[in-house]
């Protein structure tokens, strides 16, 4: 990745320097079905505010012709390391022309080629965040030059041309000629093309109508719930309009479900793409559906905050990706005839896990982080940017209100239209609403870094009378290796009291306070009847670690199945959870919790979240020496929840899902097999095609099948899907020369495409196989620096996390990572994901011994 760096300081200079008009773009994607490069033309329009020197950005493998003003320059002597270099700019206007063969990609960066099995056709997609734009056209590669874009492109016959303007009608020549665009950030324009199918519809309000559009592969369009994703595309349209005061800013909206992507959707103005797992082709989980919203309405929240008002510089993605996520589940939450009003339940036990785990590694970092360059964003799309950001917004809202909160979103779009801000542009809209002085709390909650917890201080008398109570606040240390000071927080906060009410827990009262310093006394509660369960921050509305007091947590271990409403309910299994990735509550103990109360948990997303996490704890968190008995136990357990679930329900398929995962006996895969083959059946239960993969895969992790069956498999399902299953699946299998094989397949080859890559490298780490593993510690380190500097960043990425060995927890594996980083001297992102994969180890070392301590 040599030589695509980007500074901030050489940013600004060349913000201060020039201001750019216009991009005129010619691509001929004519020869995509055979691949290797398209030719790229740039006519790039620019002002240059004095005399000077700059340079603009490209990555391509050749550069055919450079014009500046006029003057041709040789492509030799000014293409260099992805940059062209323009001296001696003369003050004023300027026009650049520059002609590149460009290059296909198949590692979801720039301009993706897919061939689909089903029908051997190409599909391509951009991917621009964050600086891979230049992979297509000649670009001025930063957020804050916004610029009007023009696209012509030049396709095969019977394709469809998608961009950020409307799709105009299908030309004779082949040639899609798109209206210019308004002023945009070059990461947010987009070009899909291929043989896609579509469906239409509009957004009617305000007296416009806006067109929608939903595109897939035709092999995907039996799948397609056109009408389930526009009802909820329409909802976050007439929740967004009210809410942001301000018209939809583009002239249609289409989304895009796209192959092989490697995020979860990006807000390309007007052509959101989206990856194409969305389209469902098994039975799902009502939780798959209530994801999928979320990201449907995050990206359409994009439109305004982020494509229309543009951070800055990438030190502020924070204010793209939190305002999004929060104005996502809100919608989600509040919208008149949501399908999941239960959205915040869900916030708090996947977003919030997600963010209280990302701000424990040693690369924790403030909301608002230090971006020094491009390789700094790359790794920052993280918990903290998403998740802690959006947390953090809620407990704004809480904080001044959600009226004047949105006030403020109201004033900040009329103000920054079109252009990009900072963070001090928002909360002065913000303090301008809401009358409240938000430099403090921004200090403390954007500015730095860690998480507080907060634990109740409960005396009461002889007759069970509360005689005080307060909230103690400690601000842990940060983990070695972070940035920062630990700082304790004010937090707004409800504490609910719980009783038993027929068998019910049911809240019986709700105090709503503000939590400042260490100590903060709660009068109210003084002469009450001490209730059964005290639970701070309920409602969810700050962001910190709680504790339960003892008498608490000794009602939950019975009780924690009847909370009468899911949000209390999910707020202590995360605490649980917390509390056993801390070494406070022994792994075992945190599975008879989850036993004792799963069996009533009804929100299905809850559900399967601790599903993953039971499986995560025995893995990783328990005492090797229990390990086995306790994966026997919960292996049973998800046997008996399958069989007694209702037929046809999400529980049923979470639970057959769950036990798939972990069948170890040979009873336990003979059920397994004979799922697969048909000699078992539940009622209810339909084994379609994705359900038979999870099956499969099991199987083959444990050796019970072999390629045979893998490849028998692939022919019922001759699928991109199919082959990655596939390879995941192949990459399961035991045996050392297999293994061997799956390594040299990704670590000393390149050619597997991105999501291949993915499925093989998490087919490869086996919990079952660590002793068959254990080598690959040492082959990891010998190879990861080098992996780094020769892929791209996205396919490198996966390598480094999904390769380290996290499974091999011992001092021995922290003493090899100590050693690589003393010796290799890592660039700092490369550092960065080494050092965050190192600390789950250490955790994990701490939690398995914590297991045994607490158990003895």
């Amino acid at each position: 990745m040599a030589g695509t760096n980007l500074t901030r300081v050489e940013a600004q200079e060349r913000a201060r320097l020039l201001s750019v008009d216009r991009y005129d773009i010619e691509l001929d994607l004519s020869g995509a079905q055979e691949g290797g490069t398209f030719r790229s033309v740039t006519t790039v329009r620019f002002e240059a505010r004095e005399a000077g020197s700059t340079f603009i950005d490209l990555v391509a493998p050749a550069v055919r012709e450079v014009v500046l003003n006029g003057r041709t320059l040789d492509p030799a002597e000014v293409f260099a390391d992805s940059r062209i270099a323009l001296a001696d700019l003369p003050a004023g206007p300027c026009e650049l022309r520059v002609v590149a063969d460009c290059a296909y990609t198949n590692t979801g960066e720039g301009l993706h080629r897919f061939v689909d099995p089903v029908d051997d056709q190409a599909y391509l997609y951009t991917q621009f965040e964050v600086p891979d734009a230049r992979r297509v056209f000649a670009s001025f590669e930063q957020p804050d030059l916004k610029a009007v874009f023009a696209f012509t492109v030049k396709a095969p016959a019977g394709w469809t041309v998608v961009s950020n303007s409307p799709t105009p009608e299908p030309p004779a020549d082949g040639v899609w000629v798109f209206e210019p665009t308004p002023r945009i950030s070059t990461y947010i324009t987009a070009i899909i093309a291929g043989p896609y199918t579509a469906v239409h519809s509009t957004w009617e309000g305000e007296g416009r109508s806006v067109p929608l559009g939903i595109y897939c592969r035709p092999s995907l369009a039996e799948h397609l719930d056109a009408e389930a994703l526009f009802e909820v595309t329409r909802q976050g349209f007439d929740w967004f309009h009210e809410k942001f005061a301000h018209p939809y800013p583009f002239a249609k909206y289409d989304q895009l479900f796209v192959p092989e992507f490697n995020a979860g959707a990006m807000e390309n103005a007007g052509a959101v793409t989206i990856r194409d797992q969305y389209v469902f082709r098994s039975k799902v989980t009502d939780s798959a559906y209530e994801l999928r919203g979320e990201t449907v309405l995050h990206e359409l929240a994009h439109m305004w905050f982020g494509d229309l008002v543009t951070m800055e510089w990438w030190n502020d993605l924070w204010l793209n990706e939190s305002f999004a996520t929060y104005t996502s589940i809100a919608c989600q939450a509040h919208a008149p005839g949501s399908r999941w009003p239960q959205a915040w339940t869900t916030f708090a036990n996947t977003m919030k896990t997600w963010a209280y785990r990302q701000d424990q590694l040693p690369s924790t970092h403030p909301i608002m982080a230090e971006i020094n360059d491009l390789d700094d964003v790359l790794v920052n799309f993280d918990g903290i940017t998403y998740a802690k950001g959006a947390s953090v917004l809620k407990q704004l809202v809480a904080y001044v209100g959600m009226d004047a909160f949105f006030a403020g979103v109201q004033t900040y779009f009329q103000r920054h239209a079109w252009g990009n801000t900072r963070l001090t542009d928002l909360l002065g809209a913000l303090e301008e609403t809401s009358g409240r002085d938000l430099k403090t709390w921004s200090k403390a909650w954007l500015e730095t870094a860690g998480i507080n917890v907060l634990r109740p201080e409960i005396e009461t008398g002889a007759d069970g009378t509360i005689t005080s109570f307060a909230v103690r606040q400690d601000a842990p240390d940060l983990p070695a290796g972070a940035k920062g000071v630990p700082v304790l927080r004010p937090h707004r906060i409800a504490i609910g009291a719980y009783d038993l009410v027929d068998g019910r827990l049911v809240r019986t009262r709700r105090v709503e306070l503000d939590v400042d310093g260490s100590h903060t006394d709660v009068p109210e509660f003084a002469g009450t009847p001490r209730p059964a369960v005290v639970l701070l921050n309920d409602d969810d509305l700050s962001y910190a670690k709680v504790r339960l007091d003892e008498q608490s947590l000794a009602v939950v271990r019975d009780h924690v199945g009847d909370f009468a409403e899911s949000l209390p309910r999910a707020l202590v299994w995360a605490a649980a959870w917390d509390m056993t990735r801390d070494g406070e509550l022994a792994t075992r103990d945190y599975l008879e919790l989850v036993l004792h109360g799963i069996g009533k948990e009804s929100d299905i997303g809850v559900v399967q979240s601790l599903h993953r996490q039971v499986k995560l704890a025995l893995d990783l968190y328990a005492d090797p020496a229990w390990r086995d008995s306790g994966l026997a136990r919960w292996t049973q357990a998800a046997l008996e929840h399958l069989e007694a679930a209702a037929p046809g329900s999400d529980h049923q398929l979470a639970w057959a899902r769950a036990f798939a995962v972990t069948a170890r006996t040979p009873e336990q895969l003979d059920i397994l097999q004979g799922l697969l083959e048909g000699t078992r059946s539940y009622e209810g239960l339909a084994v379609d095609t994705d359900l038979r993969w999870a099956l499969l895969n099991r199987l083959a992790a444990t050796g019970r099948v072999g390629e045979e069956a893998i490849e028998a498999e692939l022919v019922r399902d001759a699928t991109s899907a199919g082959e990655q299953h596939a390879a995941a699946a192949r990459a399961a299998r035991p045996g050392a020369a297999n293994k061997a094989a799956v390594w040299a397949s990704v670590v000393e080859d390149d050619k597997l495409p991105n999501a291949v890559q993915e499925a093989v490298i998490g087919g490869f780490a086996q919990p079952d196989q660590r002793e068959e593993l254990a080598p690959y510690t040492e082959r990891y380190f010998a190879a990861v620096k080098q992996v780094w500097e020769s892929r791209s960043h996205e396919m490198a990425q996966q390598i480094v996390v999904g390769l380290y060995p996290a499974l091999q927890v011992s001092q021995a594996t922290l003493d090899a990572t100590d050693a690589w980083l003393a010796s290799a001297q890592p660039p700092p992102a490369l550092r960065r994901l080494v050092v965050e994969s190192r600390s789950g180890v250490e955790r994990a070392l701490k939690a398995q011994a914590a297991d045994a301590r607490l158990s003895a």
